[in-house]
């Protein structure tokens, strides 16, 4: 079953995350954990923030409305599992991953922007599937089966996006998916200072 949920997202990825990532991410579990549940949050907040600046545009209320939630009960569930490890919720400084993407957005038009966002938000949930199953054989039994469960709805996410883009653009989008898979590929495959969920080649 995996491997059909993750045939869509391989395909669409321009890479695969580096096993540098992997090993560090195993060396450093609290902050994963930890960047985790930031990131969730933060998913439900960009879905809350389309949600508020796009308001005549009912399938996307839809959308955006059960990925807040959905986001939302994920970073509960991680939290609970931080509670019970005794790992501290906190807030941590942000990797360059999702800026580096939006600082490539269009602005010369409020579509064009919608567009890409979408795009981006369709990378962003491609690659934490893609991570999730990357990670989840080499860690504990509870959190490889809790990021093991998380593929189904991520990926349902990445498409849920991908769509939304292709809808309201009105024309082929593959040419701008293409550019903006290459920005996102270079993210992940460059040298990073610090390491988070998203982030590069931990150095």
């Amino acid at each position: 079953m995996n491997k059909d949920l993750l045939a869509p997202i391989n395909d669409f990825l321009h890479c695969e995350t580096p096993g540098r990532w992997v090993d560090v991410a195993l060396e450093n579990q609290e902050i994963m954990l930890i960047d985790h549940a930031n990131c969730e949050k933060k998913a439900a907040a960009s879905a809350m923030s389309l949600m508020t600046r796009y308001l005549d545009r009912t399938e996307l209320l839809f959308c955006a409305a059960r990925l807040a939630r959905e986001e939302l009960h994920h970073f509960e569930q991680v939290v609970e599992i931080m509670q019970k490890r005794n790992i501290r919720y906190e807030v941590l400084t942000p990797s360059r991953y999702a800026n580096g993407m939006l600082k490539h957005s269009r602005h010369q038009d409020e579509m064009h922007l919608l567009v890409d966002r979408l795009i981006i938000g369709a990378y962003i949930e491609a690659r934490s599937c893609e991570r999730f199953a990357k990670i989840a054989p080499y860690l504990d039994r509870t959190l490889s089966r809790f990021y093991t469960s998380l593929l189904r709805s991520e990926a349902r996410h990445f498409q849920d996006y991908l769509s939304l883009a292709q809808q309201y653009a009105g024309t082929d989008i593959s040419e701008r998916v293409e550019e903006l898979g290459r920005v996102e590929a270079e993210l992940i495959l460059t040298p990073d200072e610090q390491f988070r969920f998203h982030s590069g080649v931990p150095v």
